[in-house]
């Protein structure tokens, strides 16, 4: 019966049937890649294409499905470097695939025998209708390539998730500057987001870097040298001490294997030490490459209630500044990567204070104004920029769950409490009253 189909013997001679049987077939070939060859070409190529094809939708459908009503698993693989590496290995499959039953559908057709206007109509759609269809499973495979180098780069597969403490995931968040005129890196901005480990709820607790006597727990390395908090002078700033850990690895002998350093130790036992939290995690951000990130991700929208801030430059013997760049305008503005970066970091008429709190609004625009869709557009030059941007010891076992966190964290209100003057004092800390407040506010951000 087979054999007497006109779509695989067709009438040669007609060539108004000729191009009714390529039309059919090239919609096929789009519709159900592999029908094409069964009905007129290699059935065992096309089985093999119907096959292919079945376990893609499927996959597609499930996808979809997770999308819609759970997407923990969706998020375990995107999380998941050897997940990864099947589903770009799937997709680069599929997509040569396609490509091969494409050419081979164009070989069907016989466009030599179509009408004569229709032929060069025919060749066209097909180069699109392969565009448009092996193009997105291409670059599915090239975005999923992305991500997975970005998870080697960033994230350690060495180290285990670390439990939720009290109910709560708190991580480290240090702003690094190393720039020309410092010795070293030297973290401006200080704060822990602490998490609610079952709602996301996020509260950020702002650290100035100029607070005097940070003290340590007796199992801190740093204990023993300074029993009564980091004390010495004016040289002992809470910031100072990523240098002061850099400078004497053997307290932390087993930073780098747990990918971290000793700078970064020895500030996370002195904020700890602040904050009476336990840390399980750093995020340090380099705060130059921080420019390219806030540019990936199209600019953020903050609210200068300041006043003019300047760009650069420097101060004069009534303390006005001189010599800047340019200005950020008070309003609403908004802003790309650099003039975001002067945002969070602008000093000369203004002080540390105010500074901690525009540091604390990029922080949360990052968090709240950049939707997945966002993201995923950009997603190429975010991860060069995240690769590049940011230091962390969070496992790559612990990702999918904060991304879920992350994601109910923008539907709730971040909440901030800044430890710093007239409410606090950053050269006398009470760091008991300390303690307390911070309990207080994640206990309450937690309820909420």
């Amino acid at each position: 019966m087979s054999a007497q189909l006109p779509v695989r013997h067709p009438d040669l001679s007609s060539p108004s049937f000729m191009t009714k049987r390529a039309w059919t077939l090239v919609l096929l070939n789009v519709v159900v890649p592999g029908s094409a060859q069964v009905l007129a070409g290699s059935r065992r190529l096309g089985r093999w294409g119907l096959a292919s094809t079945l376990v893609f939708w499927s996959a597609a459908l499930v996808t979809a499905a997770l999308a819609i009503f759970w997407r923990t698993p969706l998020f375990d693989v995107a999380t998941n470097v050897a997940a990864l590496t099947v589903v770009q290995v799937f997709l680069v499959y599929y997509a040569v695939l396609w490509s091969v039953l494409t050419i081979d559908t164009l070989r069907l057709v016989r466009i030599i025998r179509t009408v004569p206007t229709a032929r060069g109509f025919l060749a066209g759609v097909m180069v699109l209708l392969m565009a448009g269809t092996v193009g997105p499973m291409a670059w599915g495979a090239y975005l999923t390539g992305v991500q997975h180098g970005l998870l080697d780069s960033l994230f350690t597969s060495r180290l285990a998730a670390a439990d939720p403490v009290d109910g709560r995931y708190n991580i480290l968040l240090l702003g690094g500057d190393a720039g020309a005129d410092r010795t070293g890196l030297r973290p401006d901005s200080i704060s822990v987001a602490s998490i609610d480990a079952e709602t996301g709820a996020t509260t950020i607790i702002g650290i100035p870097r100029n607070l005097y006597n940070a003290p340590f727990s007796e199992g801190s390395p740093l204990w023993g040298q300074y029993p009564d908090g980091y004390s010495c002078g004016d040289d002992c700033l809470v910031s100072y001490l990523y240098t002061y850990g850099e400078e004497h690895p053997e307290l932390y002998p087993e930073a780098e294997a747990k990918g971290s350093n000793p700078g970064i130790e020895a500030m996370r036992d002195a904020v700890s030490g602040v904050t009476g939290l336990t840390l399980q995690y750093y995020v340090l951000i380099d705060m130059q490459g921080f420019v390219e990130l806030i540019d990936a991700l199209g600019g953020i929208t903050v609210d200068n209630t300041e006043g003019r801030l300047p760009i650069n430059g420097g101060v004069d013997g009534a303390g006005n500044p001189i010599n800047v760049d340019g200005w950020i305008e008070p309003g609403e503005q908004v802003l790309d990567g650099y003039h975001a970066l002067w945002y969070a970091r602008a000093r000369h008429g203004s002080d540390d204070y105010h500074r901690m709190a525009r540091q604390r609004e990029v922080q949360q625009a990052l968090l709240s104004q950049f939707q997945p869709a966002t993201v995923l557009a950009k997603f190429q030059s975010v991860a060069s920029a995240g690769a590049q941007t940011v230091d962390t010891d969070i496992p790559q076992g612990a990702l999918s769950a904060f991304v879920e966190l992350a994601l109910q964290a923008k539907e709730q209100q971040i909440t901030d409490l800044e430890i710093v003057p007239p409410t606090y004092s950053n050269v006398y800390p009470d760091f008991d009253v300390i303690h307390a407040d911070v309990a207080a506010a994640t206990t309450s951000a937690a309820a909420e």
